[in-house]
């Protein structure tokens, strides 16, 4: 059966690089010579991987209607058991032979070819071989109509499970065909459509409404809303102010905007995007692994037996006859086939890795779903990861005989005349209140703050430093506020202060709660912020372990400790100094929204929400994967064990087989597809 990451679906994905809805750059496995079609590939089970076109058993796009051969073989099935049950004249012999033979080569004769091929490469022991054998040998001894079923079932088994495929790769596919294969870009003062590639920095691109943005860049001239789910998962559209970043893969909403573009078309974050999800898919779990080595040993084994099956009876049955122990062991190989775990185990993670994409999370390799599943440690970053990443005004204290109102106006006119940060929060917080509030004589003392004439009146806003420069008296309490702080003096007397400080977000609680219900037993958060501060945050959220004041080697040491302890860890984190300890967790999560570029390319799991609840969001996919994968297991094995064990006892047909195959087979991936359905 074929399996996710190979591209012989109806939907071929392409590698990172070459993402372009017109121009897929993937090559099919319908274009492969009939040596490559025999040649190992996708889940490295030798055998277990379909040939593609011409030569292969494939069932693609290149068919107007899949159905229609396989459709012509049943009927002529059909039509043969029919002539049969009522013993029609001329239906014996050759013409009996002929008419079945027909209805096996339609379905069967690409198998046949693809057991032949597969021999000079060493792939000999494969699910080629094991329906060829089976099928052949029932036309030997004369059971023309279940030689033909077997091979028919086992074709519109893999149709079906070509779709389950497909349908499982539709969320990732959505990735692929977001991204813009052109954009208008203004050059002296004349629209051009380029292709994205050739769109350099600096230039300015003209976004229609309903287009997409073909490249990240910063927005000019006037806000604009966007949909941005494609990327994020949120449906809710986000507005942007001038100025703004801009990612390529939004979707222009309203009226015609310009935008700078920031970066080449390689390095954009929706191409990232697209690369993780490309990559992810041939990153093998532990499970696959063992099932992979585990079929390896199991189809020649099962082989063997089926030869024993003919063999030993002779020695020890005394009615022995041999086409009853040759039809025995004809079913024994259909029954044995791996079908059901070698597709819809893959199929299963597949699926969980496009359930989390859908939901804005984006794993690199399904070894990290189970790898989150058992961690018991969350380590965590402040800023930018539990907190907004951005300052914001917290609190207004103004002095007595000062009302609130009075030290925002002036406060903020004054801060209307700095670069700073903490400047830039106290403007936006005051508005419209500081807007044509004469400011001048304005002095920026470094390390200090500001000093200047508001509206005639002699301000200073900054530090405590700065009110201590300039001797004016404040009220020993200030001293302990443990936020940044601006404090004001008007006309030489303390006025008040603001705090200016990083606010949490708005899930950042919830998401502690839940990993505490999800069995985390050790919540930390590591900070290079202040500790006084850090230690403010964690009460606020819940964290009984913080530590703040660190530099990117501190948070690797404490990091590398609880790994010393034994434990399994996942750091979340979003700026460049939390790569190296993004790298050093189990697994590194990034956000992917104001996260670095280097912490999303070291990090295994991307967070394109920025959102900390979709840390327990992302495991509870994990473990959904896993049980679903592991149902998949036990039935495979149960109902096999069982109609085998028939199957050798002469109790089983080739009916039965059938069932135990192709049966199980589409069974489990009903089962491994419902991921998709699944609401986390």
């Amino acid at each position: 059966m074929p399996e996710p990451a190979s591209s012989n679906t109806d939907e071929p994905l392409n590698t990172a690089k070459q993402v372009n809805p017109a121009n897929a750059g993937a090559v099919s496995r319908a274009q492969l010579t009939p040596q490559a079609a025999a040649a190992p590939q996708g889940h490295d089970v030798p055998g277990h991987d379909h040939g593609g076109g011409n030569d292969g058993h494939h069932h693609g796009p290149d068919a107007t209607n899949p159905y229609l051969v396989p459709g012509i073989s049943f009927a002529l099935l059909l039509a043969g058991i029919a002539l049969d049950y009522y013993k029609v004249g001329f239906f014996s012999g050759y013409v009996r032979l002929v008419w079945y033979g027909l209805a096996f080569v339609l379905v069967g004769w690409k198998v046949v070819k693809a057991a032949v091929l597969s021999i000079p490469s060493g792939n000999i022991f494969n699910e080629f071989l094991l329906m060829s054998l089976a099928t052949l040998g029932a036309f030997a001894i004369g059971e023309y109509p279940e030689g033909v079923a077997v091979m028919l079932f086992y074709t519109v088994g893999e149709l079906f499970q070509d779709a389950a495929v497909n349908r499982a790769k539709r969320s990732i596919k959505a990735l692929l065909e977001i991204q813009a294969t052109e954009v208008t870009v203004v050059r002296g003062g004349q629209p051009l459509v380029l292709d994205p590639k050739a769109v350099q920095v600096g230039d300015v691109m003209e976004v229609k409404p309903g287009e997409k943005v073909a490249l990240d860049g910063t927005l000019n001239g006037k806000a604009a809303s966007f949909n941005t789910a494609a990327l994020t998962g949120e449906s809710a559209p986000q507005t942007k102010q001038p100025g703004e970043a801009v990612l390529a893969g939004m979707i222009n909403l309203e009226s015609l905007i310009q935008v700078t573009v920031t970066t080449a078309f390689k390095d954009t974050k929706l191409s990232k995007i697209l690369a993780m999800v490309q990559d992810a898919v041939g990153r093998k779990a532990k499970t696959q692994q063992f099932i992979t080595k585990f079929a390896k040993i199991y189809t020649p084994i099962v082989v063997g037996l089926a030869v024993l099956l003919i063999v030993v009876p002779y020695f020890l049955v005394s009615d022995y006859v041999f086409r009853d122990w040759l039809y025995r062991a004809l079913v024994f190989l259909v029954i044995s086939c791996p079908c059901a775990l070698v597709i819809s185990i893959p199929l299963g993670y597949f699926g969980g890795i496009g359930a989390a994409s859908k939901a804005g999370i984006l794993f690199k390799g399904s070894n990290f779903l189970d790898v989150l599943r058992e961690i018991d440690t969350v380590v965590m970053d402040k800023t930018g990861t539990l907190t907004q990443g951005v300052f914001a005004v917290q609190q207004v204290q103004p002095a007595a005989g000062t009302t609130p109102e009075q030290l925002l106006r002036l406060v903020g006119a004054l801060e209307t005349k700095s670069t700073h940060p903490i400047a830039k929060a106290v403007v936006a917080h005051v508005g419209a209140a500081a807007a044509g509030v004469p400011v001048d004589n304005v002095e920026e003392i470094a390390g200090h703050g500001l000093r200047g004439k508001v509206d005639g009146r002699d301000v200073l806003a900054g530090n405590t430093k700065l009110l201590t420069k300039f001797s004016v008296a404040y009220p020993p309490e200030v001293d302990q506020v443990v936020d940044s702080i601006v404090v004001a003096a008007v006309d030489g007397k303390y006025a008040g202060y603001l705090t200016v400080a990083d606010a949490p977000k708005e899930d950042a609680a919830r998401a502690v709660q839940e990993l505490k219900a999800d069995g985390i037993s050790k919540l930390v958060m590591l900070s290079g912020d202040k500790d006084s501060i850090v230690q403010r945050v964690a009460k606020e959220l819940g964290i009984t372990e913080a530590h703040g004041g660190l530099l990117p080697e501190d948070k690797a040491k404490y990091v590398q400790q609880y790994l010393t302890e034994g434990r399994k860890l996942t750091f979340v984190g979003d700026g460049v100094n939390d790569a190296p300890v993004v790298a050093l967790a189990d697994v590194g999560i990034a956000m992917g929204g104001l996260g670095s570029d280097a912490t999303i390319d070291t990090a295994d799991v991307v967070i394109q929400t920025d959102h900390p609840s979709k840390i327990a969001t992302a495991r509870r996919i994990a473990r959904a994967t896993h049980r679903v994968v592991w149902q998949n297991i036990w039935l495979a094995f149960f109902v096999k064990g069982i109609v085998l064990a028939l199957g050798a006892g002469g109790v089983a047909t080739m009916w039965e087989a059938v069932f135990a195959d192709v049966g199980v087979a589409l069974l489990a991936i009903l089962n491994a597809v419902r991921i998709q359905r699944m609401k986390f």
